[in-house]
């Protein structure tokens, strides 16, 4: 007779899978935090490539710049903190994608609202013109009208 059962020892397990699976889970989530937001930002170094891919020989800047990256992540700080501290030292031109504020939805909003109101205003004026030019009966005091119009129908072959 054994000691223990096997449903004992998997719910034993449990406990040391679930610490394992929350470790495991942190070191993911920084290295996760690094790429996502390396992607976000492009090297000042004028070589304009994302930051963690920079590959410009000798770059002065991708160095300093992932360090400061990595201690930041380090420290706790949540990745709008990173990034708005990023803009104040670097400026906006740091992004690869611009940061979304008001100005920035506007900004990407009025074009396409403005392209379909343009379209829509062409054609209800094309649809407009069409109404006004309706086919005008012919007048019935030009003598010899249906011998004209006959002759025109025998030269058509219509």
């Amino acid at each position: 007779m054994r000691w223990f059962s096997p449903r004992v020892a998997r719910i034993a397990l449990l406990p040391l899978v679930a610490m394992l699976a929350a470790l495991t889970m942190g070191s993911t989530d920084t290295a996760v935090r690094y790429n996502e937001l390396g992607h976000k930002m492009i090297c000042i170094c004028s070589c304009t490539q994302i930051l963690i891919e920079c590959n410009h020989l000798g770059c002065p800047d991708s160095e300093r710049m992932l360090g400061e990256l990595r201690s930041a992540i380090s420290h706790g700080d949540s990745n709008d903190t990173i990034l708005a501290a990023f803009q104040d030292k670097y400026g906006p031109t740091v992004f690869a994608a611009p940061m979304l504020t008001k100005f920035n939805i506007v900004a990407w909003v009025v074009p396409p609202v403005l392209l379909l109101i343009g379209i829509v205003g062409t054609v209800a004026l094309v649809r407009k013109w069409r109404l006004r030019t309706v086919a005008t009966p012919a007048p019935a005091q030009i003598s010899g009208f249906e011998g004209i119009r006959n002759q025109i129908r025998k030269d058509t072959e219509i």
